[in-house]
């Protein structure tokens, strides 16, 4: 789930850290830098573990501030395919579930990949929910809710494209209205994809196998 990568990047040294050693400079600077974000195909950076070496210091002409180049490892969180991790419910809807392990949220469980025989019903807590139900068989259902923590097994990890497209020209496409129902359907399905907040990564699971799904199935 966790590892070290180690990394090269020159970057500049903003004045303002100057009043500290220059080591720990250079790491708060990198934590502004690299932490909680995601880099492409690595995964998302936890925290600077250590720095390998520090090189540079120039200040070139025009700039206030002096440029490094540093060797340094990272803590990075990405599961492997086929790792069982265990996360809580945050949503569940017609589409599948949605997982969270605290300090990642982009867990996603689509409806092919839920137990066989699995079911959804209206979520009386929860207006326009679903509630997912396994039928076990003998008329026996077994909710998947937020009570337990739930196992998955990790399919597959994506990184999606940064979307390039601004709000602006997809008012404008609408404003055009489209001359057919079938148009206007397509451009409502993409108007509720783009309320969805870009996520730089995404964790795609299964429960379709034994000892996978909410722990009390199991214990």
């Amino acid at each position: 789930m966790f590892r070290l990568s180690e990394i090269e990047h020159t970057f500049r040294l903003p004045p303002h850290r100057l009043d500290r050693p220059l080591a720990e400079a250079i790491k708060g600077e990198l934590e502004s830098l690299f932490v909680d974000k995601v880099i492409a195909y690595l995964g998302l950076c936890i925290s600077i573990y250590d720095i390998r070496s520090i090189d540079g210091g120039f200040v070139f002409p025009g700039d206030g501030a002096s440029t490094y180049t540093v060797k340094f490892r990272l803590i990075i969180f990405c599961p492997f395919v086929g790792e069982v991790i265990a996360g809580r419910l945050i949503d569940s809807t017609d589409e599948g579930l949605k997982l969270s392990l605290g300090f990642f949220d982009d867990i996603h469980v689509p409806v092919s990949k839920l137990p066989q025989g699995s079911c959804s019903e209206t979520d009386p807590d929860n207006k326009g929910k679903v509630r997912w139900m396994w039928n076990y068989g003998d008329g026996q259902k077994f909710p998947i809710d937020n009570l337990d923590e739930i196992r998955l097994r990790v399919h597959d990890v994506r990184y999606p494209k940064v979307p390039l497209e601004q709000e602006s020209s997809s008012k404008n496409e609408e404003e055009s209205s489209s001359k057919n129902e079938e148009e206007s359907s397509s451009k409502n399905e993409q108007k509720s994809r783009s309320k969805k907040p870009f996520a730089p990564m995404e964790i795609m699971g299964f429960l379709d196998c034994d000892g996978l799904g909410p722990i009390s199935w199991w214990v």
